[in-house]
């Protein structure tokens, strides 16, 4: 296909001088013929001649001037140099006058048609200026009900006058294209994506380019048509590789939204479900702590109340968590902040939480009796408790749990330490997640998913951070990271 339009091109090129030339020396032969009716003297038909090549280089080419500027000189020669009718010239003035005739004609041609493609580069470079310009503005207002791709496509299609357009987007994987011959565009976009390398084919007129918007590739763009050039080919993969980002980050902006608004939506479920529990919860309570009391029961009867009470407390302790979470992702719980011992609450919040130890022995190792954060005294000590209470879970029966503390960088940090089941690298952000449990662990011991959660949110809201570190040999350890007592005051004091 590319060799038969090479073919038709040369040979309109071929028709385009012929015609041309004959034109031009038909003219130059019958003006010459009527200059010497005329008895005109030579240096005027010079001039007769000379118009007659600038002419037909403004009309067709160079080329076709410089063939009818040769026959000129042939007629010049012929009616106006003696001896006349003939092509012998005798006076080296006529020689000097007719190599001056054809000299001046050439270098006129040749002027003439610099600046006519000059005039045609300007009128083709504001064309383009209009079509790039256009094209701007009608990328802008994309329909955001409709995918950008094709749409995108099309529009450079219209407004640059491209007779094939394929555009590559490897953020998504997808082809779209607009035009004719768009199998073949297709595969040009995304070879040229796969190469990483731009390429213009002059003689089928067909312009590869790289999509970029940084160092990255992001895709790649196929372009073929008459009406473009190397420059042209650039902008619009400019334009296009612009469109493309903006898109992609209006797209990542709607799924923030609307994972924020369903994430509002769960959070206000889940908390009115809490409130909602906690009434009926409270009666269970009381009523099965009332049957106990009683002493009334038979042995079978008080070990069915103990059970119901034992999960009631567990659903209790749930309904409290789904609370705490539900006001630290809103906003709406006001820390309670003050200096706090690092030694005192661990050892109070150790002291609360002894029966969920499970007869672990705990060692409790702060050199710096001095260690105090700023916070929330409850909070902290349920994200500590949390800490604990997974870490008599999950570690080796009989062993013991460490818990420490010490200063890093103007930040306490507080771990956890236990021996026994391992975390896997892809589960250590996980497990911060509301309602993750590990498929490896979640059969060792009953839970919600939910206190990690509200751990991480807790060192969230006092600027902190939590995380994990496991392995096999050294075990799992749990850490609270949180700004030093001090260097909070100091950063208010400032």
């Amino acid at each position: 296909m590319a060799h038969a339009a090479n073919l038709r091109s040369s040979r309109k090129r071929t028709t385009r001088l012929a015609l041309g030339a004959g034109w031009g020396s038909a003219v130059a032969l019958l003006l010459s013929y009527f200059a010497f009716r005329l008895h005109f003297k030579l240096a005027t038909a010079d001039l007769i001649e000379l118009l007659v090549v600038l002419l037909v280089a403004l009309r067709f080419g160079f080329w076709e001037a410089t063939s009818s500027s040769l026959v000129a000189v042939a007629c010049l020669d012929y009616f106006f140099a003696p001896p006349i009718f003939s092509f012998h010239v005798s006076d080296p003035q006529d020689w000097v006058a007719l190599a001056s005739f054809e000299l001046t004609a050439l270098i006129v041609s040749r002027l003439s048609i610099q600046l006519q493609n000059h005039m045609r580069e300007a009128v083709l470079h504001r064309r383009n200026a209009e079509k790039l310009y256009e094209l701007s503005r009608s990328i802008l207002p994309l329909n955001p009900q409709e995918s950008p791709g094709p749409q995108i496509a099309h529009l450079i299609g219209v407004n640059t006058g491209a007779d094939t357009v394929a555009i590559f987007d490897s953020v998504v994987a997808r082809l779209y294209a607009a035009g004719t011959r768009t199998e073949e565009a297709e595969e040009l976009a995304r070879n040229t994506y796969l190469a990483n390398t731009n390429h213009n084919d002059h003689e089928s007129h067909k312009w590869e380019r790289v999509l970029r918007t940084g160092p990255n590739p992001i895709g790649a763009i196929a372009l073929s048509g008459i009406d473009l050039n190397p420059l042209m080919a650039d902008a619009i993969a400019s334009l296009a590789a612009t469109a493309l980002e903006r898109t992609h980050a209006f797209e990542k902006a709607s799924r923030a939204e609307a994972a924020r608004q369903s994430e509002q939506l769960r959070t206000a479920v889940l908390d009115a479900l809490a409130h909602a529990f906690k009434t009926p919860l409270t009666v269970i309570l009381t009523s099965t702590s009332g049957l106990i009391e009683m002493n009334d029961l038979n042995p079978t009867q008080t070990e069915l109340v103990q059970l119901i009470d034992q999960h009631a407390i567990q659903l209790n302790a749930l309904m409290t968590h789904l609370l705490r979470m539900a006001k630290l992702e809103s906003s709406e719980i006001r820390l309670r902040r003050e200096d706090l011992p690092v030694p005192q609450l661990v050892d109070e919040t150790l002291a609360k939480c002894a029966e969920q130890l499970g007869g672990h022995s705990v060692q409790v190792c702060i050199p710096d009796q001095e260690l105090a954060v700023f916070g929330d005294r409850e909070l902290l000590a349920t994200t500590i408790t949390e800490f604990v209470s997974n870490a008599a879970k999950y570690s080796s029966a009989a062993s013991t749990i460490v818990v420490s503390a010490q200063e890093r960088d103007d930040r306490v940090v507080i771990a956890v330490h236990n021996e026994g089941s391992v975390i896997g690298p892809k589960e250590r952000e996980l497990i911060f997640e509301r309602f993750y449990r590990s498929p490896a662990t979640k059969h060792r011991a009953s839970g919600s998913g939910i206190g990690l959660s509200v751990a991480k949110k807790t060192a969230e809201a006092h600027q902190g951070r939590v995380w994990v570190t496991s392995n096999r040999d050294a075990g799992t350890t749990f850490f609270l990271s949180l700004p030093a007592a001090r260097r909070v005051h100091e950063a208010v004091s400032k």
